[in-house]
Order: C-alpha cells, then sequence, then structure tokens
C-alpha cells in the first residue's frame, strides 16, 4: 500500500515525461511525497520539485485527496474527472497533468498531458516511481 510505504517520508517521487510532439524527455522530481492512510482518503503531501519539466504541475495537487469512477474526490463540482477522462488520481481541477490518464480526451486536446511542459502539453510516454532517499 503506498500509504504505508511512504509514511516514513524516505522516498522522493520521480516522473519521467517524453513529448508527443517532440519526442524529448524531460523530468520532475519530489523531495517529499506522502499518501495518507485511507481514513484520509489518500491525500497527498508532495513538496520539493526540481527537473526540467516546466511548471510544477503535480505540486499543485498537494492537499488533494484520491479520486475514482465512483469516489469524485476532485474540486471540480460539474465534472468527475476520474470518470470523465479516465484514470483514478489526485484530481484537483482534472487538467494539471494526466500522467495516467485512459482516454484522450478532446479538452484541452488530450488529458494525457502535464501541463506547460516545453514545447506542447501532451504526453507520448510517462513514468512515475518512488527512489530512496
Amino acid at each position: 500500500m503506498l500509504s504505508r510505504l511512504t509514511a516514513n517520508g524516505k522516498y522522493t517521487l520521480k516522473f519521467d515525461l517524453q513529448s508527443r510532439s517532440t519526442g524529448n524527455w524531460y523530468y520532475a522530481e519530489y523531495s517529499t511525497f506522502v499518501v495518507l492512510p485511507e481514513a484520509h482518503n489518500y491525500k497527498l503531501q508532495v513538496v520539493g520539485y526540481s527537473g526540467n519539466a516546466g511548471r510544477d504541475s503535480f505540486g499543485v495537487h498537494t492537499g488533494q485527496v484520491f479520486s475514482t469512477y465512483d469516489r469524485d474526490n476532485d474540486r471540480w463540482p460539474a465534472v468527475n474527472c476520474a470518470a470523465d477522462f479516465g484514470g483514478g488520481f489526485w484530481h484537483k481541477s482534472c487538467y494539471w497533468c494526466g500522467v495516467n490518464s485512459s482516454r484522450n480526451a478532446d479538452y484541452f486536446g488530450n488529458y494525457f498531458h502535464w501541463r506547460d511542459l516545453p514545447g506542447d502539453w501532451q504526453l507520448q510516454k510517462s513514468r512515475m516511481w518512488l527512489l530512496c532517499k
């Protein structure tokens, strides 16, 4: 369980992001990544952005709880981001980063993206993993 693994604060989180338009790879790394337990709806705590991926598009989700198609916890009352765009995530207002979206929605062109990635928001590939400190 991710919340148990990250509870001790011994991990950083890293994203590798490949631009769809250029094929270039970018990265975003967070020095603190903690997911609170189920009692807190897997609330996200992430800070300490570094990298060359442009805007800190994941860090804006800090404080957000996890959303799924059947548990709409995002901050956009008119939309269920997880159901409409595919993929459980710490959705805030859906569109800051969609690194695990299962749909190519017409909203902002493509929901599989990282906002303000150099050159274009759209992603070809993304990877995210925990690194031991």
